[in-house]
């Protein structure tokens, strides 16, 4: 797969196929989709920034590029999307074969544009909505946390606080004399109108009596936006007056209900807060919650502590009273906030669920961060904070406000996004009628995005029959351009514009071909995210049956075998390892929702939808590390064989990094031989797993947890759950000495492999 990971390293793009079906059957027998995972804002070193606006078609809207036939004599450029023929406006006059402009550089197929014309750089803002119904040692966790967070941000980044319990507190940073604030009722709907009356924004100066009213160019006053929104540099001693002196919420909870916590009120609090001060800017809304809303139109659950939250039982039977009305509210302050150009980041800190799965809407669709932690005493929680606003080695490079557009070759249509952006319903004639994810649309809001953000957009070819296809172009190349346009983390507008072309090929003898150019990595992660998507809006759909139908479908297509004889079966060192990346997807949190809760599950997922192909894999199929006396640390495969007595093993799941001692080395631990000096080859064996853990945690975001544990702990379920169970309590293999089996009923991977192959060959 090296080649798939150069061509990502020049363009940020991975296609499960890199020959392309040439027809809309052939593709339909392909079963994974024609698709790109494509990461816009991924860094390249040597990428120019051009000091321009860039050249664009003036039928088709696309921007020049390296595969634009240019004739110099004429001064023409031909696109390659529609064909149109555009003449070069006066400043491209010297352009000749040995003097190109850098957009049309072979090697510059991704390139970055930032015209000066618009730097009016907007100050970024945050507002910081925090949960006061917690314990008092939390709340000491989540001030200690805030205030370190609050050091770290930008001095001229605007920053506004808004607390909420029972009620929703409002509080005026910009009036530094005395802490003052303005409260409204957890459990009331307040419109954006009432809001600014209830918040005298009117007082100096009269409510204009049309248009709408959003910043200071129409009709609010400054100096009435700087009451609650203000710069970092001044406001630091009244923020963290105000969180120095934040109290648990006073209201008594009897002792058979949960608090009353008014979530849903504070977010559109904050929400219409910002539309009215700071509309279109990047400004994010960061919610620390520390359990589950009960009040007003986003409650997940009722007061009385004896009705359970719900779980993934009551959404499958239904039964769940409060579910369906809290994803409508939080569906439509998503579009509130898209509208804005708005982030939600939501940062959960506690052991109950908070309601994730039915924020999870309004996250995703804003390309908002999630975090999920036991508590904001973990060091999941604390240190992904730190992590957003550090500009270390690891800067997550936070960009808002973009928009992303897509033009291609007119044989292929565009399904949709499953991914954090929102869909902005721009119809025309690269739209598929079957719509996936954000779909009906060539253009997508991406409120906020960063340097890890990455897109699956799964394609359609419109293409009938293979014999016009033949025919018509004699190239058969299909061209894609990604367009991303952007407020960058320094304040500036940037276009980033990506071009691709990939060949297709139809007719008979394409088998090959298509094997040749299939990336099992991404095909593997274009399914997960599917099978999520399709778990989540279609009632009665069966994720094990039809991941295994595909695997049964791609196997029978492109394994080579005799008919009827499972054992002739083979497949192409290009599909070998799909089958495995399936086993485990089959056993992943993704598709496995037991024992988890639809916070998690949510959780799961939204982080799946946004990481790129190399963090996704890790998710779907973990990597395990051995570290022994007798060799140097190596990958060993994900199987029960793996563990031995006298082996440290490091596996990473993305989400848990879990440092896992054999029974020998854990007894020479305990009986501290490592601090001996004649030990000190011991004493490294110990070191190395957890350095590499460390190595991982760093660069990691969210910050996965770490678990350190020993054979036969109760921790060390962590590992056993991942493992191929190639030796089980009834099977017949019996563990090797210092070895270990697990007690499930779960098939292995080689029954598994038996079983594909019986089917495959039918």
């Amino acid at each position: 797969m090296a080649e798939f990971v150069d061509l990502e390293s020049q363009d940020g793009v991975r296609m499960p196929w890199n020959v392309l079906p040439g027809t809309k059957q052939e593709s339909t027998n392909c079963v994974v989709p024609v698709s790109a995972i494509y990461t816009p804002l991924k860094p390249f070193p040597n990428m120019p920034v051009l000091p321009y606006s860039p050249l664009r078609c003036r039928t088709c809207r696309s921007v020049l590029n390296p595969f634009s036939i240019v004739d110099f004599m004429a001064k023409i450029w031909i696109c390659p999307f529609c064909f149109q023929r555009n003449h070069f406006p006066p400043h491209y006059a010297s352009i000749s074969d040995d003097n190109l402009p850098a957009e049309l550089f072979p090697q510059y197929t991704t390139i970055e544009y930032e015209s000066p014309s618009e730097n009016s750089s907007v100050p970024p803002v945050f507002m910081f909505v925090v949960d006061t119904c917690i314990i008092e040692e939390e709340m000491a966790f989540l001030k200690s946390a805030l205030s370190q967070a609050v050091d770290l941000l930008p001095d001229t980044s605007l920053v506004g606080l808004i607390t909420f319990g029972t009620y929703v507190h409002v509080h005026e940073l910009g009036f530094g004399q005395i802490p003052k604030a303005h409260v409204f009722k957890g459990s009331k709907d307040i419109s954006k109108d009432q809001l600014l009356e209830h918040m005298s924004f009117f007082v100096k100066k009269p409510k204009p009596t049309t248009g709408v009213i959003a910043g200071a160019r129409d009709g609010l006053s400054a100096e009435s936006i700087s009451r609650f929104l203000v710069p970092a540099s001044e406001c630091e001693f009244a923020l963290n007056s105000v969180l120095e002196e934040l109290q648990k919420d006073p209201w008594a909870v009897p002792a058979d209900q949960r608090a009353t916590r008014c979530t849903s009120t504070a977010l559109s609090v904050a929400a219409s807060l910002l539309g009215a001060c700071v509309p279109g800017s990047g400004a994010r809304i960061m919610a620390f919650v520390g359990g589950p809303s009960t009040e007003g139109p986003g409650a997940i659950v009722s007061k009385i502590l004896s009705e359970p939250i719900r779980s993934h039982k009551d959404l499958d039977k239904d039964s769940a009273p409060h579910y369906h009305k809290a994803v409508k509210f939080y569906d439509g302050l998503s579009k509130q906030l898209v509208h804005q150009g708005h982030v939600l980041d939501l940062f959960a800190g506690a052991l109950d669920q908070v309601g994730v799965a039915e924020l999870k809407i309004a996250v995703e669709r804003t390309g908002g961060l999630v975090v999920l932690a036991e508590s904001f005493g973990h060091s999941v929680f604390k240190d992904s904070l730190k992590h957003v606003f550090q500009s270390s080695d690891y800067d997550l490079g936070l960009s808002t406000n973009g928009i992303f557009e897509i033009n291609c070759s007119k044989d292929i249509k565009v399904q949709g996004i499953i991914g954090p952006c929102a869909s902005l319903e721009k119809k025309g004639p690269l739209c598929s009628e079957t719509v996936v994810g954000q779909g009906s649309s060539s253009a997508w809001k991406m409120c906020g995005l960063d340097k890890a953000t990455s897109l699956c957009l799964i394609f359609e070819i419109a293409k009938k029959d293979s014999s016009d296809a033949i025919s018509q172009s004699a190239s058969n190349q299909f061209y894609f351009q990604f367009l991303t346009y952007y407020q960058h983390s320094s304040g500036q507008m940037r276009l980033r514009a990506t071009t691709l072309s990939r060949r297709y090929i139809a007719g008979p003898g394409s088998i090959q071909d298509l094997i040749a150019g299939f990336d099992q990595e991404a095909a593997a992660v274009v399914m997960a995210r599917l099978v999520s998507f399709k778990m989540e809006t279609e009632a009665e759909f069966d994720p094990i049956r039809w991941l295994d139908k595909s695997l049964i479908q791609i196997c029978s297509r492109f394994g080579d075998y005799q008919k009827d004889s499972p054992s002739s079966f083979s497949l192409s060192p290009r599909l070998s390892i799909f089958p495995q990346f399936m086993f485990h997807l089959r056993r992943s949190q993704f598709v496995q929702v037991f024992n988890n809760s639809p916070d998690e599950t949510a959780y799961f997922r939204m982080i799946l939808n946004r990481e790129n192909v190399a963090n996704s894999v890790v998710m779907i199929q973990p990597s395990l590390i051995s570290y022994s006396f007798h060799s140097a640390p190596e990958p060993v495969l994900l199987d029960v064989a793996a563990i031995a007595a006298d082996r440290i093993l490091l596996l990473d799941s993305y989400f848990t990094v879990v440092v896992f001692h054999g029974a020998t080395i854990a007894q020479w631990r305990n009986a501290g031989y490592h601090n001996q000096p004649e030990h000190e080859v011991f004493a490294q064996l110990l070191r190395a797993p957890r350095d590499d853990a460390d190595a991982i945690i760093k660069e990691r975001f969210p910050v996965p947890r770490l678990v350190i544990c020993d054979q036969h702990g109760s921790q060390a379920r962590f590992l056993l759950a991942k493992l191929n169970p190639s030796a089980t309590y009834s099977s017949d293999a019996s563990p090797r000495p210092g070895g270990d089996i697990i007690f499930t009923d779960d098939v292995s991977f080689e029954v598994f492999l038996d079983h594909l192959q019986r089917l495959a060959v039918q």
